[in-house]
């Protein structure tokens, strides 16, 4: 996902262009150009035994990994900067390099992919930076025997909490096989959704008490934003479920029947993100109805008060165009009076007389519209 900014506002794009050419040759390692610098993190920990490293090449890495075979590793790659390395990985972990495609062709949809000897799955990290714009980054995992392999574009420690669990040695992950690494990984990156749902409660929260109160273009702007941002989310937590899913569903040994239980507690938070997506898309369309019903509402208070001033002044427009006809009051040829030819003309107190007629006139058109309610401001 992408976003650009039009006229002071961000629009979202909601896909991102893959970095190979159209129809070239499937299983193409092509990292981007601007691709940070790999480093290799190890985690390796028993019930008893903790030890992190970091590497900078795969040889010495392996030769770690065959010092501790019965023990649960956790490699990590982040940075795609280097294409001779991702390769080195393929070769060395029996990663085919279509999934290794995948992994560094962002954008992937969630998904579980089973082989014989590894699990393979893609989720999604959605966040926000400090700019309010969002992240929507790509997460891939490969599940082995005792061992865990993920790949990640930036140096973001997404996953702190997993390894203060596994430094402070509580709780069931020090003692447990690769397949619960796995998931708590994967429930770690859905609990990252609930806090970017909350900022959209509290902009949903705002936006409602502005279109209340005085609603202007910017809100609209706002709420169309808000509803891409959700739409993108949308379509990610469904794909979520779906590939948690797949996993309680699996016959794959990889995953035992125990963390399938804890998979299912990570079932159930992508089904409440789902609900609260789909209530946020529901007050975001109540919003735009809010939005386009006070537009409407001040636009009819525009043409009320318009309509007020037009009707006190068409009956004062006939009067002054009346008296503005200058009748004379005796015949130019004759001198002979006529006294049908608006005698009022001649009165000493006339100009008086119809200013104060006028202003009567007024009041009691301002009286009828107030016992008519049309002064009102509601």
């Amino acid at each position: 996902m992408s976003s650009q900014r039009k006229n002071g506002h961000r629009r979202i794009r909601l896909w991102k262009p893959k970095r190979t050419s159209p129809g070239a040759a499937p299983g193409m390692i092509t990292p981007a150009e601007d691709a940070m610098v790999p480093r290799i993190l190890v985690t390796t920990y028993d019930s008893v035994f903790i030890q992190e490293l970091s590497f900078t090449d795969l040889q010495a890495l392996m030769v770690h990994l065959d010092q501790h075979p019965n023990r649960i590793n956790w490699v990590e790659l982040q940075g795609f900067g280097d294409r001779r390395l991702l390769e080195q990985f393929c070769a060395a972990f029996g990663i085919h390099r279509l999934e290794m495609e995948d992994v560094i062709n962002n954008y992937q949809r969630p998904k579980l992919e089973d082989y014989d000897d590894h699990l393979f799955v893609v989720t999604r990290l959605l966040r926000k930076n400090g700019d309010d714009q969002i992240r929507n980054d790509q997460f891939a995992l490969f599940l082995k025997q005792n061992l865990v392999i993920t790949f990640q574009e930036t140096y973001d420690e997404n996953f702190d909490p997993v390894r203060v669990r596994l430094r402070s040695g509580k709780g069931h992950l020090r003692s447990s096989y690769a397949d619960y690494l796995t998931y708590a990984l994967l429930d770690c990156a859905v609990d990252h959704y609930f806090p970017l749902l909350e900022i959209y409660g509290e902009k949903l929260d705002s936006l409602e008490d502005e279109l209340f109160g005085k609603p202007n273009r910017d809100c609209l702007h706002r709420i169309q934003s808000l509803k891409r941002e959700l739409i993108l989310v949308r379509r990610t937590v469904f794909a979520e479920r779906d590939k948690v899913n797949d996993m309680l569903r699996t016959a794959s040994d990889l995953i035992g029947d125990q963390t399938k239980i804890y998979l299912r507690d990570t079932y159930d938070h992508t089904i409440q993100v789902m609900d609260l997506v789909e209530s946020y898309k529901e007050i975001i369309a109540s919003l735009m109805e809010i939005y386009l019903s006070s537009v409407s509402f001040r636009l009819n208070q525009v043409m009320k008060v318009l309509a007020i001033i037009s009707t006190i002044f068409i009956p004062l427009t006939f009067i002054v165009g009346v008296y503005g006809m200058n009748f004379s009051s005796t015949d130019p040829s004759t001198g002979a009076f006529l006294p049908m030819n608006m005698p009022e003309l001649y009165s000493p107190y006339g100009y008086t007389g119809v200013m104060v007629f006028m202003l009567v006139l007024v009041i009691v058109q301002l009286l009828i519209f107030w016992r008519k309610g049309w002064l009102d401001k509601s």
